[in-house]
């Protein structure tokens, strides 16, 4: 007895979609990782030899961990994607020489800062700085020194609490209006690529894979000709125990939902979170060599305006993406010295 062609068709089409998924489920087999094992939790260890205190403190609902040093004002440093607070190893100890206390958090969802309940959202991020400046006894003299997506987090935490923070260094992202200017234009997309890779649950697999090496050559694509290999170690461990690699990409998988982006309503509430003018004076940096966000001339000159009336660039010659820790004594001096405005 004859099948029909739309049978027929049915059939092709479970056959190719069965044939597919097996064909990538045996290649995740072949690399040790189709049913990754639970990895044990890494233990956190200061960056420094005695010099720096771990913490955790509530927040927002969640428990944060951090790294602190020094005495006075808070200065509260955030790190971004694929990162972790190591990277503000040379310049927390400066912060305290300068009098702050400074502080640097796990942010959300990277061990060991609990995994939040659901996926991050922007505001979930800004509602966080306006937390931890609460919980961590921050007053009006505290300062806001923020990075990548601690970057988005540092704009609307920022605008949510005016009176919270007498200055702001943003670094490497560019606020919302610049953002979304940039993110259309053919390299642009090449180099974003993985915010749409991350909506397939697959990516969290495969950034897994060989000792996250997806995360090596974030880095090697982001600061060229650096090498990561004091931080990457740092921020794979963030990403290791069941749950936070996925909390991570959570931040993507919000913000690029294929279902929402760029829809009249998710472009309102992104603007509502992170896309309001900052009140503080604002020093904004970016590195003229970065791999992700390259910006010309013109662009540079705009993104003051976007981020508020206070705000001003500082374009770091021969770095990269992760400013920080390529060149710390030179990045470190024009933070100090904003701050001391």
């Amino acid at each position: 007895m004859g099948m029909s062609d739309d049978h027929t068709q049915m059939s092709r089409r479970d056959f190719l979609a069965t044939a597919s998924t097996t064909l990538v489920g045996t290649s995740l087999l072949a690399a040790g990782l189709a049913t990754p094992a639970a990895a044990a939790p890494a233990p956190i260890a200061p960056p420094g030899l005695g010099e720096f205190k771990t913490g955790v403190i509530r927040a927002n609902g969640l428990e944060f961990h951090y790294f602190e040093v020094g005495q006075g004002p808070l200065a509260l440093c955030l790190h971004g994607w694929p990162d972790s607070p190591y990277t503000y190893r040379h310049l927390l100890p400066e912060l305290a020489k300068a009098g702050y206390r400074a502080v640097a958090p796990f942010m959300r969802g990277y061990h060991p800062t609990a995994i939040p309940s659901k996926l991050t959202d922007t505001h979930d991020l800004a509602t966080d700085v306006a937390a931890l400046h609460d919980a961590l006894g921050g007053d009006s003299n505290a300062v806001l020194i923020a990075h990548d997506w601690g970057a988005v987090a540092a704009y609307g935490g920022a605008a949510l609490g005016p009176n919270h923070w007498r200055r702001c260094v943003i670094m490497n992202v560019p606020p919302l209006a610049i953002d979304a200017s940039l993110m259309f234009n053919y390299p642009q997309i090449k180099r974003e690529f993985y915010w749409w890779f991350f909506q397939q649950q697959i990516s969290t697999q495969i950034v897994g894979l060989n000792d996250f090496s997806f995360l090596d050559g974030i880095w090697a694509d982001w600061s060229p000709g650096y090498d990561a290999h004091e931080e990457l170690p740092h921020a794979k461990d963030c990403l290791r125990p069941p749950g936070h690699l996925d909390a991570a990409l959570g931040y993507y998988r919000t913000f690029f939902d294929p279902k929402k982006f760029a829809t009249p309503e998710s472009a309102a509430f992104q603007a509502s979170t992170w896309g309001k003018p900052i009140s503080q004076p604002c020093l904004y940096m970016h590195g003229t060599q970065d791999g992700l966000f390259p910006l010309d001339q013109q662009t540079q000159q705009r993104i003051p305006a976007f981020i508020g009336p206070r705000a001003q660039i500082r374009m770091v010659e021969g770095v990269g993406h992760f400013m920080l820790v390529e060149k710390p004594q030179v990045v470190n001096a024009h933070i100090l010295g904003f701050l001391a405005g």
